[in-house]
């Protein structure tokens, strides 16, 4: 019964994780965060509406009794919300970036690379329960 209720929120994350991957897909970081920007420019709660996997995490860490992996798993998707809207308001807001930061949001970023929250983040969800 557990195995199969671990599974079902594993299965259920990755779908969510392969969402947000497919609408904020580019080929640099800067193409990703114009994909963001798009939603961001419209509503910053239609942004963060557009991330499940945040959602998902916080329902996660209540229903496994706030189990460290869980508040790990909370700790790095509330993480990278974050990063996004910091780049977000310095890319396309305050228009105020460095040529280091320039350099490295236009460099071509391998097509798998997006994906890697599938892998990395459903281990959390097994080991918190």
């Amino acid at each position: 019964m557990l195995n199969e209720l671990v599974l079902n929120y594993v299965f259920l994350f990755i779908l969510l994780e392969i969402y947000e991957v497919q609408w904020q897909k580019a080929q640099t970081v800067m193409g990703m965060l114009a994909r963001m920007y798009q939603h961001y420019s419209k509503s910053i709660f239609l942004f963060l509406i557009m991330h499940p996997t945040f959602y998902f995490s916080i329902g996660f860490v209540m229903l496994s009794n706030y189990n460290g992996y869980a508040m790990m798993l909370l700790f790095i998707k509330t993480i990278d919300i974050a990063t996004k809207i910091l780049l977000i308001e310095q890319v396309f807001r305050k228009k105020e970036l460095s040529k280091d930061l320039i350099l490295t949001l236009l460099t071509p970023i391998h097509s798998w690379l997006p994906y890697l929250g599938v892998i990395v983040y459903p281990p959390l969800i097994v080991m918190a329960m």
